[in-house]
C-alpha cells in the first residue's frame, strides 16, 4: 500500500528523519499507492459527533474514528495491513527504528477530521501504551486533503519549545493529499496546528488526517519518563499583539481564545489532581486497611504457634521428667 518509489528511496528518507529538526521526523509526498489514497478519502467516514468530545468532555469539532475495520471494507483491509509485519518492516526501513510494534487497540488513532474552526494546541503525546507497557515511538499522519491552502490554517507544525515563544523553532507542512509527516514522539516532540479558517466557497470543509501509532517494547534509556498522559501547551498570541499598537476587534479575539484556553487546562489539571489525590486516599485507607488485617492475622498466628511450642516444650518436658524416674 505504500507507494514502491517511497520503500526505493528509504535510504535517503532514513537520512532525512535523523538529521531533521526540531526533532526527528521526515514529510513525504505520495506516500500511499493513489487509487489506495484515492480509496481512502473515498470512504473516510462523515463527521460523527458522538465522536468528537474532547479532553472537557464536551463535543467539539474534531471526530476521531478508532475502529477502522467498522468503517468499510477497504477500511477493514487497511487495517490489517498496518499491523502487519510488512507494514512494521517498511516504518523501521523509513525511521531507522528496530523493533518497532503496531497499536492493535487503535488507541487514539485512526480517522482524524477536523472541522473548521478547530485548532490543535502544541502538546507532547502520552508516552506508554498502558495495555501493553510498551513505548510510543512514532506517530505517522497521512493527510486526504485535496486542493488544502496554506491560508487555512491547519498546517502540522513541529516546534522545540512551545513554552518559551522567544527560542521556540519550529517547521510546517500544508496537510497536503497523500502527504506523510511521520516523526518520533518523546519528551520534547511537539507538534500542533493553528485554527483552520476555510473560506465559505472553498471545496472542502473540514481537515481530514488517518493517524498512526506505533510502539517499541524498549527505548533508548536516556529518553525514558515516568508514564504519562498528553501534555498541551496554548499557543503564544499573534506577532501582531505587540506593545505600542492598537488592538483590533481580532486581537482581542484572539487574546480572550488563549485566556479560555489557559483556563480550561487550569480546570482540567484542577481536577485531574483532585482525582488523583482522591485515589490515593482511597487506596492509603485500603493498605492501612490491609496492613491491620495483616497484622492481627499474623500476631493471631504467632500466638497459635507460641501455644503449639510451650504444649510441645511441656510435653517434651514431662518425657524427660519421666525417663529421669
Amino acid at each position: 500500500m505504500i507507494r514502491q518509489s517511497v520503500l526505493d528511496g528509504a535510504d535517503t528518507i532514513r537520512e532525512r528523519f535523523r538529521s531533521a529538526q526540531p526533532f526527528r521526523h521526515a514529510c513525504i509526498d505520495g506516500f500511499l499507492e493513489p487509487d489506495i489514497a484515492e480509496q481512502a478519502l473515498a470512504d473516510f467516514p462523515g463527521f460523527d459527533s458522538e465522536a468528537a468530545r474532547n479532553e472537557f468532555g464536551e463535543v467539539g469539532r474534531k471526530a476521531v474514528n478508532t475502529d477502522l475495520p467498522k468503517i468499510s471494507p477497504f477500511y477493514a483491509t487497511l487495517s490489517e495491513y498496518l499491523v502487519s509485519d510488512t507494514f512494521m518492516a517498511a516504518m523501521s526501513a523509513l525511521t531507522g527504528i528496530p523493533g518497532l510494534k503496531p497499536d492493535v487497540n487503535q488507541y487514539g488513532g485512526g480517522t482524524h477530521e477536523n472541522l473548521d474552526g478547530q485548532s490543535l494546541d502544541p502538546h507532547v503525546d502520552f508516552n506508554y501504551d498502558m495495555a501493553t507497557g510498551r513505548h510510543r515511538r512514532i506517530n505517522l499522519l497521512i493527510y486526504l486533503n485535496k486542493d488544502w491552502d496554506e491560508a487555512w490554517g491547519g498546517n502540522i507544525a513541529l516546534h522545540s519549545n512551545p513554552r518559551d515563544p522567544d527560542t521556540d523553532r519550529s517547521v510546517a507542512y500544508t496537510p497536503d493529499f497523500n502527504r506523510a509527516v511521520l516523526f518520533e514522539t518523546n519528551e520534547h516532540s511537539w507538534h500542533g496546528f493553528r485554527r483552520i479558517e476555510i473560506p465559505e466557497d472553498a471545496p472542502t470543509r473540514s481537515r481530514k488526517c488517518l493517524s498512526i501509532y506505533l510502539y517499541t517494547d524498549t527505548r533508548p534509556e536516556e529518553e525514558i519518563a515516568p508514564p504519562h498522559g498528553t501534555f498541551y501547551v496554548p499557543p503564544p498570541l499573534p506577532g501582531t499583539i505587540a506593545e505600542g499598537r492598537t488592538l483590533t476587534a481580532q486581537d482581542m479575539v484572539e487574546i480572550r481564545d488563549r485566556l479560555e484556553r489557559w483556563s480550561h487546562w487550569l480546570e482540567f489539571h484542577q481536577e485531574r489532581e483532585l482525582d488523583l489525590s482522591g485515589q490515593v486516599e482511597a487506596l492509603s485507607a485500603q493498605i492501612d486497611t490491609d496492613i491491620n488485617r495483616g497484622v492481627r492475622h499474623h500476631a493471631g498466628a504467632l500466638v497459635r504457634e507460641i501455644g503449639a511450642l510451650g504444649v510441645a516444650l511441656a510435653n517434651a518436658a514431662a518425657r524427660l521428667t519421666g525417663l529421669k524416674r
